[in-house]
């Protein structure tokens, strides 16, 4: 099946997620921003990187390799033009993260926001696996039911209404459960309530290291 983020324009994405009302994107940057600042990761990878949300905000002289992972093609070009001159370390892959992750070596923390909603998560998870270094963190974001929020949000961006039949809504309890099997220990989790009435789970794995 196509994904629907191979027909969203970038501008259009970025666009709907910075809007006041929603306030995504902001979000998820201080998220990854926080993040790498507890752990201070050598190498990172990003996990539907987009056009490079919270790029801005990784420190190279701690996190030395950056790895950014996109479906969509242009995307990653659109990030490349953006940062390739400005982050040392920068790597880029377009890749559908439901199938292996050949030939990109391990990191040491991964960050999957908004991701695991519009894929299978077990594939996904074992594929992560191989990419996280033993001992490795794994920090997911989900987006959590609403009564107050449409699970895709209104906006003036029209192109994202494809997304709304290709998203399901996964509960932390089951990703937990999915990680586990696949290697990953829960550190922490912990809930973000943003204006729109939107909710969010923030959970951190660790990789185990046998």
């Amino acid at each position: 099946m196509r994904s629907p983020w191979l027909d969203i324009p970038l501008a259009d994405y970025e666009g709907h997620m910075a809007l006041p009302g929603i306030g995504q994107s902001q979000m998820l940057a201080l998220q990854f921003s926080e993040l790498l600042t507890q752990w201070a990761p050598a190498s990172a990878a990003v996990i539907g990187c987009a056009g490079g949300n919270g790029f801005d905000r990784v420190r190279a002289a701690v996190t030395q390799r950056l790895v950014g992972i996109d479906i969509n093609p242009h995307y990653i070009r659109e990030l490349a033009y953006r940062y390739a001159a400005v982050i040392p370390g920068l790597e880029l892959h377009v890749r559908d993260i439901q199938k292996p992750v050949a030939r990109i070596a391990p990191v040491d923390f991964i960050y999957a926001a908004l991701v695991l909603e519009y894929v299978d998560p077990v594939p996904v998870l074992n594929n992560l696996k191989s990419l996280c270094r033993p001992g490795g963190v794994l920090a997911t974001v989900l987006q959590l039911p609403s009564q107050r929020a449409a699970p895709v949000s209104e906006s003036p961006f029209a192109s994202l209404k494809v997304l709304a039949p290709a998203m399901r809504l996964l509960a932390p309890d089951t990703l937990t459960d999915r990680a586990t099997a696949a290697d990953f220990a829960l550190q922490s989790s912990r809930k973000i309530l943003l204006s729109s009435g939107k909710e969010f789970a923030l959970q951190v794995f660790q990789r185990q290291a046998h």
